[in-house]
């Protein structure tokens, strides 16, 4: 039964078509050195593939004739794994996640956006940090460039403006991009601080049973009804 749509590992080279599964009649082969040796039968390049104890790959079958090279197919494989993850890593460097920011910004609410931002960078992504002035606050935007350089000095170990802040109509604008990661800051634990400790009794399945409250002193001396047995 045909699957209606790819399986979620999917590859490249999964559709490549190897040896005998070639189908056309002529191909141009490349050898394991990139030299062309020209237009050759398919009989004629499987033959010069199996003398060499490789594989022949098809790796353009849309060219006229189709363009297959003489490779060890597994280690064909794994370049082409390698490049497509590659690939991968540029896309997601391209990602660009805003944090907005205000001249009046709690401190707290400092640290959560500096939190934020460094695990935007800390996943290879841009942040575009982003000031908006309201109101009478443009009378004094140096107050946004402190708070703009207070940011970027908190997020220096994980990343670096690609200029300085620029003020744009009425905010300040300015784009990190994340260093390499030989040269990046460890990602904290969690983005809030360390874990709160879990006290000893949660992690029993059972919590053990209250001791029984301390008779308090009082009432009769010599209790009478101590010895009766009840039947």
């Amino acid at each position: 039964m045909s699957r209606p749509f790819a399986p979620r590992n999917f590859s490249s080279v999964s559709f490549v078509r190897v040896n005998g599964k070639i189908r056309a009649r002529e191909v141009r082969v490349i050898d394991a050195n990139d030299k062309n040796l020209g237009v050759l039968s398919l009989n004629d390049a499987l033959a010069l593939a199996r003398q060499q104890g490789v594989d022949l790959v098809e790796i353009s079958p849309t060219a006229t004739p189709p363009v297959c090279r003489i490779v060890d197919f597994g280690k064909f494989r794994y370049e082409r794994a390698k490049k497509d993850k590659d690939s991968k890593k540029h896309q997601h460097a391209s990602t660009v996640k805003e944090v907005q920011l205000s001249p009046r910004i709690d401190p707290h609410d400092l640290g959560i956006k500096v939190s934020h931002a460094i695990d935007f960078l800390c996943g290879d992504m841009k942040v575009k940090v982003a000031l908006k002035f309201r109101g009478r606050e443009m009378a004094h935007t140096e107050f946004g460039f402190q708070v703009i350089r207070k940011f970027l000095d908190e997020i220096a170990p994980y990343g670096h403006p690609d200029f300085e802040p620029k003020l744009i109509g009425r905010g300040i604008n300015v784009m990190v991009s994340p260093l390499p990661r030989n040269k990046r800051a460890k990602k904290p634990l969690t983005s809030e601080g360390a874990p709160a400790l879990v006290p000893a009794a949660a992690n029993n399945s059972r919590s053990p049973l209250p001791a029984p409250p301390e008779q308090k002193s009082g009432g009769f001396t010599n209790n009478p009804f101590a010895n009766i047995e009840v039947k």
